[in-house]
């Protein structure tokens, strides 16, 4: 197996994979999108909203706000975000104030609603750990490839800004194998 980064921008890489079926590579797309652990908000509790927004279409906005998931965090993790404005302000995801230093808004100028002379917005959210196949919120980014040949593959990565974008495929890759340790481990205890 032969692996080469061609390009890399801020959130965008591509590499090309040589030697490997279209299966692994659909395994890695797969994982990639679907099977890494994102930090997102869930949960929220509107204590005032004196805005020309419905609470729910606050939540909704709130809720697709990428998170920075930092590596080997715990499956409970839990983040409570505070948010406390009043208008005449453009509120973004920099006024969102998390509990944990590290799980933040991934990008600081994400309009969440600017909000009008008095008009008051104060909330409350959680983030838990969860994977894309259960919402597109938890989703870590968009990978697709692009078969060359008959065994060259040439991915395109793009991170949703959870993580940088090379560390999609590398957790990626670790949970693949550690699924595949797990299988073994199990085949061995009825082969036995």
């Amino acid at each position: 197996m032969k692996v080469d980064f061609e390009k890399e921008q801020a959130n965008r890489i591509q590499f090309s994979l040589v030697g490997v079926s279209p299966t692994f590579s659909n395994a890695i797309r797969r994982y990639g999108m679907m099977r890494i652990p994102v930090m997102a908000i869930d949960n929220i509790t509107i204590y005032e909203n004196t805005s020309s927004m419905f609470d729910e279409y606050l939540a909704q906005r709130i809720g697709l706000i990428p998170l920075v998931t930092p590596a080997k965090i715990p499956a409970e993790s839990e983040a409570v975000f505070i948010l406390d404005e009043v208008g005449p302000k453009l509120t973004t995801s920099k006024d969102l104030k998390s509990s944990d230093s590290e799980i933040v808004p991934a990008r600081e100028n994400v309009t969440i609603i600017t909000l009008g002379e008095k008009q008051k917005l104060k909330l409350e959210a959680k983030a838990k750990l969860n994977i894309g196949a259960t919402h597109a919120k938890y989703q870590s980014g968009i990978l697709s490839y692009e078969i060359v040949g008959d065994d060259k593959f040439i991915f395109k990565v793009e991170s949703l800004y959870h993580m940088p974008t090379r560390e999609i495929v590398m957790r990626a890759c670790d949970l693949i194998e550690d699924d595949i340790t797990t299988i073994v481990k199990e085949l061995k205890k009825v082969v036995k």
